[in-house]
C-alpha cells in the first residue's frame, strides 16, 4: 500500500540523523538548548554560523517561544536537506 504524503515526509525526516549542534545540549534544560538540525546541515555550517544559530534559538527560548526562525543561509540548507 502506498504511503500518504505526510507519511512519506515523516519517513524521510526520521531517516535523517537529527541532533543538536552541540551534543552536550541534550543534558541541558530545554530553554538553554541550541538548534536541532539534520546531520548533513550541521556538518556544512561554519563555527560562526553554529554559534549564531544557537544564540538565536536560545534568545527565542528565553522569551518563552518554542520556535525560532532560521537565518537565510541556514534555512536554505535545511530546506535542501529535508
Amino acid at each position: 500500500m502506498a504511503l500518504k504524503a505526510s507519511q512519506r515526509s515523516l519517513k524521510k525526516w526520521s531517516s535523517q540523523e537529527w541532533d543538536y549542534i552541540n551534543p552536550k545540549d541534550k543534558d541541558k534544560p530545554r530553554a538553554q538548548r541550541g538548534r536541532y538540525l539534520p546531520k548533513n546541515v550541521r556538518e556544512t555550517l561554519s563555527p560562526y554560523q553554529k554559534a549564531q544559530e544557537n544564540k538565536r534559538k536560545r534568545k527565542a527560548s528565553s522569551k518563552g517561544k518554542q520556535r525560532a526562525s532560521y537565518s537565510k543561509g541556514v534555512a536554505r540548507k535545511v530546506r535542501r536537506a529535508t
